[in-house]
């Protein structure tokens, strides 16, 4: 068997400035999705922490739609300063409806939640515990 190594340099391939990545020779940047997507992010976290602003605020000055931000808020990726369950409109707790400035649950809920993981995982560890059987030979 014969092995033919063909030494191409494909010129439709450039690399992200930031991180490296590969990118087409067409793909209009120089940072990729990624890279351009955090860097975004961080510009909008170093804004809030400069600024005393609403989610709109903040949409409008980097001209991003207003769910992007609220995704962020939902994620727990940003959270506003001070008094944010008044300058944050729409965002509640998913369980019990309480305003919150970021995530999905409030400190409460998220903590009863935690602790109904940790109760189903013990069940499951004790079922499993008691469906393990040794036979001897």
């Amino acid at each position: 068997m014969h092995y033919v190594h063909h030494e191409h340099a494909d010129s439709s391939i450039k690399n992200c400035s930031q991180c490296g990545r590969q990118l087409h020779d067409s793909y209009p940047h120089e940072l990729c999705p990624t890279c351009m997507e955090q860097n975004l992010f961080n510009e909008v976290k170093d804004f809030i922490r400069e600024n005393d602003v609403q989610e709109q605020d903040v949409a409008e000055h980097f001209n991003i739609p207003l769910r992007k931000v609220r995704g962020w808020i939902r994620e727990g990726r940003i959270q506003y300063k001070g008094d944010s369950i008044n300058s944050i409109s729409g965002i509640h707790c998913r369980y019990c409806g309480k305003p919150i400035s970021f995530g999905v649950a409030c400190p409460e809920c998220h903590s009863l939640q935690n602790l109904q993981v940790v109760a189903i995982q013990k069940k499951k560890d004790e079922e499993a515990d008691a469906a393990m059987r040794f036979l001897a030979k």
